[in-house]
This record gives structure tokens, C-alpha cells and sequence, in this order.
């Protein structure tokens, strides 16, 4: 296995997606970390770098000239992942891209749809590789939900719903010193959607994989329960497909009490229904009409040969959110490599996306159905 040498931008020492994705590569085990921008502040970049085990004269003090002078390297780096807060995330995906170093973004991919739109023409134009790190649709048992849609087992599709709940900014901790909840909750920084483009973005990704395309409107009404902040932390969301039959729904809240990291979906067709939590990952419940439910599992019985270089260790010993990363990271490095892989969230689906927030902050503000892109 060829070793892809590997940089960052952002995720510093004590950054938790940074931290993630170092994780993430490890257990893929195709990644080194040679190269960083770690920081703003160029005493935290060194730090980190020392901590990390990269070289002080790549350690930079800012990114694009790190991008430059990587580029220039004939052991330089042939992938970065940007993992700053998102407003920055177009500027430091410019860089990389125009020195024709592959990206891969933490998502959102940017705080606009014409951003997205500009990088999905910028990425095509420059030949270079952009993808967007929607972690939840590389779990086994999201690849084995695909696979019971694309083969008819539920029958015609009816109702999608997907729900992402936390509690996490059910009390105004923004204003307490709280890095994450700072940040995210300042449209300049994070963007006009709150929980919407943090949260539920996710959980309509996730459907849109399962089924195997988007929404075309969308009817969402967004909330803000904390007095004083800037940005929503409630969505509510209907979906519309344009077969007019299909019927879809997302339930996104960082203010639901008793709720750590709940997200799941629930398909139904007029044959059977399958639901998943990523609280218990590696269970699939398919319930088919007049008969018993089955429990399908990870690399359980009856699971599928050709998904099971996606499991790591057997069946009944837990794999979750940690893995389900990795397994992006290994299917970015075998797309970059060339040879086969199952799937990767590439950039076209992030500007579907995109167009998916857009939609939803617009219906809100006029109050009815909009189109989606």
C-alpha cells in the first residue's frame, strides 16, 4: 500500500475534528503526516507540529504559502484536509486546489451555495481531486441500508425521514468561553444556518445517499429557542421529490434535551421499512410487511462479501463513528490511487447539498416551498 504524504490545515493540538481525522487516517493506516498550517497562531502551529511529529520547516505560519512551497516539493504533499471553521474553508481550498494538491474539506464544504458552485467548477477546471469529509454514509450498515433500496427490497419508497438530535446548545454556553459553541454560533464564521448547516445537513446527506437522490423542494421552518442567538438551533424540515409520491422529513435540534448524538433514519416502502441509529451503529432493522423483523448486523451473518473491507473486526465487537471516518479517508486514498472503491463524498454531492441549506434558509424567510437548486 502506497503511504500518501499527508497535510493539514487547521486542527491544531486540542482541536477535536482535528484530532478526528488524524485518528481517522491512522486507522486507515495510508497517511503521514509530513506537513501543517495547524493554526493562525504561528506559536500553536509550532507546538502542534512537535506534538505530531512534523518537521519544524514545515511546520508554516500560513497556508498558502504552505500550499506553495509543498507544491514545489518533490516529497511534498500530495493531499491536504482542511479543517478550520467554515468561513475559511474557501480561501484554504483555493490555495491547494490552484497548486494541484488533492482536498479533503470538513464539511460544510462552504458557508454559500455560489462558493460551493465556484469550487466545483474550480476543482473541474484544475483537474484536481475535492472531496468532503460526510463521515455517516461510510458505516457498514448505511452501505447494506443502500443496497436493500437499489434492489427493490422495500418496495416503491413512500416515507424517508431522517432526525439529528443534541442538547449540547440548549443553554447560551457561547457566551461562557465555549470554543465550538463560539464559533458556531456566529454567522460570520460559521455561516447564516445554525443547527441546519451543522446538524441536518448530515442527516439529508445521509438520505440522499440512501435513495440515491435529492430532494427538489423543500418546506423547512427554523428555530431559535436560546434568546439572543444568532443563528437557529431547531430545523424542521419536509421534503419533496418530484415523483410526488415519496414523501420525506428531517428533524434537526441542538437544543433537545437528553439527546447526545442521535441521528437516524427510518425508509419505508410499500413492502418494508428499515431504520438505523448511529448511537448503535453496527444494527440494521429490516421489517418487512407480514413478517417477523430481522436484525442484520456488522459483519454478521448473511453480511456482504464484497462490504467487508469496510469492518475492521468481527461481528459483536463495536465499530462506530471513529471507523466509519477511516472509512472515508481509505476510500479517498484508493480514489486517488486509481484502483476500486466502494464510495467517496465527492464535491458534486457537497454543492447538492449546499443548494439543500440555501433552499431551506430561503423557504424559512418567506415562509413556503422552494425549490432546491
Amino acid at each position: 500500500m502506497a503511504i500518501l504524504h499527508w497535510g493539514m490545515v487547521g486542527g491544531g493540538d486540542g482541536a477535536f475534528i482535528g484530532d478526528v481525522h488524524r485518528m481517522a487516517a491512522r486507522l486507515d493506516g495510508g497517511y503521514q503526516l509530513v506537513a501543517g498550517c495547524f493554526s493562525s497562531d504561528f506559536e500553536i502551529t509550532k507546538a502542534s507540529a512537535k506534538l505530531l511529529g512534523v518537521q519544524d520547516d514545515r511546520a508554516y505560519s500560513d497556508f498558502r504559502t504552505m500550499a506553495e512551497v509543498e507544491s514545489q516539493r518533490k516529497d511534498g504533499v500530495s493531499v491536504v484536509s482542511i479543517v478550520t471553521p467554515n468561513f475559511l474553508h474557501y480561501d484554504n481550498v483555493v490555495a491547494f486546489l490552484n497548486c494541484g494538491i488533492a482536498v479533503i474539506c470538513e464539511k460544510p464544504l462552504t458557508v454559500s451555495l455560489l462558493q460551493a458552485q465556484e469550487l466545483q467548477v474550480l476543482a473541474k477546471d484544475r483537474n484536481t481531486f475535492l472531496a468532503v469529509t460526510y463521515n455517516y454514509v461510510e458505516n457498514p450498515m448505511v452501505k447494506v441500508a443502500r443496497e436493500l433500496v437499489k434492489k427493490g427490497e422495500l418496495g416503491e419508497l413512500l416515507m424517508v425521514d431522517a432526525y439529528y438530535l443534541q442538547d449540547w446548545l440548549a443553554a447560551d454556553i457561547e457566551n461562557a468561553d465555549q470554543k465550538q459553541a463560539t464559533w458556531r454560533t456566529d454567522p460570520t464564521k460559521a455561516g447564516r444556518a445554525g443547527c441546519l448547516g451543522d446538524i441536518a445537513v448530515h442527516a439529508y446527506n445521509l438520505i440522499s445517499y440512501l435513495i440515491d437522490y435529492s430532494a427538489s423542494s423543500v418546506n423547512a421552518r427554523l428555530t431559535t429557542f436560546v434568546a439572543g442567538r444568532r443563528v437557529d438551533d431547531h430545523a424542521d424540515i419536509q421534503l419533496g421529490y418530484r415523483d410526488n409520491i415519496l414523501q420525506g422529513r428531517i428533524l434537526a435540534s441542538q437544543v433537545m434535551t437528553g439527546h447526545e448524538n442521535d441521528l437516524g433514519f427510518r425508509l419505508t416502502g410499500r413492502k418494508a421499512t428499515i431504520e438505523w441509529r448511529q448511537e448503535d451503529p453496527n444494527v440494521l432493522w429490516f421489517k418487512p410487511m407480514g413478517a417477523p423483523a430481522q436484525r442484520l448486523t456488522r459483519n454478521g451473518a448473511g453480511y456482504p462479501e464484497h462490504l467487508r473491507a469496510l469492518c475492521r473486526i468481527p461481528a459483536g465487537h463495536p465499530e462506530g463513528y471513529l471507523e466509519a471516518f477511516a472509512n472515508v479517508y481509505k476510500n479517498i486514498r484508493l480514489a486517488l490511487s486509481e484502483k476500486d472503491f466502494l464510495y467517496y463524498p465527492n464535491v458534486d454531492q457537497a454543492v447538492q447539498d449546499m443548494a439543500f441549506v440555501e433552499a431551506c434558509l430561503q423557504s424559512h424567510s418567506q415562509g413556503n416551498w422552494r425549490e432546491v437548486g
